[in-house]
């Protein structure tokens, strides 16, 4: 059997979270699943994504 990640806390109504932040956040919990080769592709769009989040968050 693989191994299965961690379920990720319940995210609440909390206003202050992003909904591109949190899907970065499962993508590499998810990731943990895949080979390692597989693994690379996600941990990398998952960068990109927060990358680009935090610069939109400080132009604003």
């Amino acid at each position: 059997m693989g191994v299965r990640p961690a379920p990720l806390p319940d995210p609440g109504d909390d206003a202050a979270r992003h909904p591109a932040v949190d899907a970065a956040v499962r993508a590499m919990a998810n990731a943990a699943t895949l080979a390692p080769a597989d693994q690379i592709a996600q941990y990398e769009a998952a960068y990109e994504t927060l990358r680009e989040t935090l610069a939109t968050i400080d132009q604003t």
